[in-house]
């Protein structure tokens, strides 16, 4: 009798225990002050979220309050303590204080959550800073890194570069070392003082030689006669992946299959060492042979040494990456090793390292 009250008490505590058991939606901030923003230069805000729940978060629908947003949200399920988040593009296409909501909808709730967005457009920011972050002294630029990311043979993706004019003499923009693959045009030709424009990148994927990363630079004259400096230099990558379009269904069957130990590396602090080191184990989980055709590095401060370039099925083989603290501050692009595959449903892994200083 004693065993049965027991039973049904450890019931009853389990059964309590799972009604309480929910997802929770949290979120970093209700209101995202977006300051001035320039007029018909969109503008980003994102909206961390965390699960502190105990079951996995959802985020099923975020309705903006008019056209003039559009969002974007992580689709897959947040488990317990991951984290996700909400991004919502403003167009600016109206000048004048504006006041945006967004309606959330979980299922940690039955209620929808509500952010906002507020600001002020503007036609002429008093600081450009913010959204020009890179300085050319009468020149600006929203960004000096373009990526051409899992780009399919064929493909003519498309970039922009946003800049501002902060002198009073109208500026002619023109961007020097263009490679034959890449072609440049400017919106307006001639930019009048204090007006904003933008660079229109556009990749030719015919026109790249190899499989994997190409990295180039280009640089942008500041005036008649400028040269090439790390001042006005734009860093542009792309990546070309391998075409499985043809492989027969008992081909995609038995290709290999490619797993990381992880996709990111954490490699501490620098602490002055001269460089830090730490490993990736690559396995392959599929039934023939997983090749490795490349392996490439975003950041020059990276130096990348593998084990063996093919592994059979079953087996693994370890990567070492290690971070020369020289480089570091001075490279543009942020510290990533590329991998290029014949495992045709991942044939780019990117692995992300983190290092301070």
């Amino acid at each position: 009798m004693i065993l049965k009250r027991i039973g049904i008490a450890c019931a009853a505590l389990g059964w309590v225990t799972s009604l309480w058991a929910q997802p929770r939606f949290s979120v970093d901030r209700d209101i995202a002050n977006m300051g001035e923003v320039i007029f018909q230069l969109p503008t980003k805000a994102t909206f961390a979220v965390t699960n502190k729940g105990d079951l996995p978060l959802e985020i099923k629908q975020v309705t903006p309050s008019c056209g003039c947003t559009a969002v974007e949200w992580t689709r897959a399920a947040i488990g317990p303590g991951e984290k996700g988040e909400i991004t919502a593009v403003y167009d600016a296409a109206m000048l004048g204080v504006f006041q945006k909501e967004l309606e959330v909808y979980t299922n940690a709730s039955e209620e929808p959550v509500y952010l906002h967005l507020q600001g002020r457009v503007v036609s002429h920011a008093t600081d450009y800073s913010g959204s020009f972050p890179i300085d050319l002294g009468t020149v600006r630029m929203n960004t000096n890194v373009v990526e051409f990311d899992e780009v399919n043979k064929g493909d003519c993706p498309v970039a922009e570069i946003q800049i501002v004019n902060t002198d009073r003499k109208s500026y002619k923009p023109e961007l020097m070392h263009l490679p034959p693959y890449l072609s440049a045009r400017y919106l307006p030709e001639t930019l009048a003082g204090g007006r904003i424009g933008k660079i229109v990148l556009t990749l030719d994927s015919k026109h790249l030689m190899q499989m994997g990363l190409t990295q180039t630079s280009l640089y942008l004259a500041r005036y008649m006669g400028d040269k090439v400096s790390d001042d006005n230099e734009i860093s542009v990558s792309a990546v070309l992946l391998p075409d499985f379009s043809k492989l027969t269904a008992r081909q995609l069957e038995q290709a290999p299959v490619m797993t990381l130990s992880s996709d990111s590396l954490d490699l501490g602090a620098l602490n002055g060492k001269r460089k830090v080191s730490g490993t990736i184990v690559i396995k392959n989980e599929g039934r023939t042979p997983l090749s490795i055709r490349s392996v490439q590095v975003f950041n020059k401060a990276l130096n990348v040494s593998l084990g063996n370039r093919k592994v059979a099925p079953g087996k693994s083989t370890k990567m070492k990456i290690t971070v020369v603290g020289s480089y570091l501050a001075k490279a543009k692009n942020r510290p990533r090793v590329l991998l290029i595959t014949d495992d045709p449903k991942h044939p780019k892994k990117i692995v992300t390292i983190q290092v301070k200083p």
